[in-house]
């Protein structure tokens, strides 16, 4: 099976910018839907941003303009670019797959998961 590992996190001070990626083992993500989610503490996870095969993407109304997903299917990999990021942004992010064209917004539809990428933002 797929399997995700994501790296790029760190502690940064507020408007800083961040470069996450989440590279792919196992399998090509040519025809994989791809997705970022993050999770705060004491909060539920959530969509950050997704982005379908033909290279649609779709991001949550609290990054939208700030943050940026991509991939580059020949290296296996997705990107994150946080940019402007502020303290809610702290969590730990996510990267998720699912062997798929349909990109949603709910974690419950995705299967292959990493382990998560620490972002830390003081102000």
């Amino acid at each position: 099976q797929v399997q995700l590992v994501e790296s790029g996190g760190g502690s940064v001070q507020a408007g800083g910018s961040l470069r996450l990626s989440c590279v792919a083992s196992g399998y090509s993500i040519n025809w994989f839907c791809m997705a970022w989610f993050r999770q705060a503490p004491g909060k539920e996870r959530e969509v950050v941003a997704t982005i379908k095969t033909d290279g649609r993407t779709d991001y949550a109304d609290p990054v939208r303009g700030r943050f940026t997903i991509s991939r580059e299917n020949a290296k296996k990999t997705v990107y994150l670019q946080l940019n402007s990021l502020k303290p809610e942004d702290t969590a730990l992010y996510f990267c998720a797959s699912w062997q798929s064209g349909v990109c949603p917004r709910t974690s419950s539809a995705y299967n292959y998961w990493g382990q998560g990428t620490q972002v830390t933002v003081s102000s």
